[in-house]
């Protein structure tokens, strides 16, 4: 009984182009790109409390139409991000924030 060697031997896919060359593709491993580590900056610098006069460091945490940061863009850690809700909420009734605004930055 002769066996056919060919048979269990696995091919690489061939692939025509246009000008009917062909040419063996092989998949290729996916790029791994590290992002930077995300950091609390309250943390990081030791700033205990929030003032709410200080505006112009509150809209740091704003978008341009004066939307809160969620807390996975600013990279506030979860008690100091209520801490900034809370202070850009006090200004805000104060008058020294606008509530929603075109282009606030």
């Amino acid at each position: 009984m002769k066996k056919n060697s060919t048979a269990f031997q696995p091919k690489p896919k061939r692939r025509t182009t246009g000008s009917g060359n062909k040419e063996i593709k092989y998949l290729t491993a996916p790029k791994i790109v590290k992002r930077q580590k995300k950091y609390c900056r309250f943390k990081k610098n030791g700033i205990k409390y929030i003032d709410y006069k200080e505006t112009e460091f509150l809209l740091k945490f704003v978008n341009e139409q004066g939307k809160l940061l969620p807390r996975r863009l600013s990279g506030n850690s979860l008690k100091y991000q209520r801490k900034v809700a809370e202070a850009i909420k006090r200004a805000r009734q104060l008058a020294l924030m606008p509530y929603v605004t075109d282009l606030l930055k």
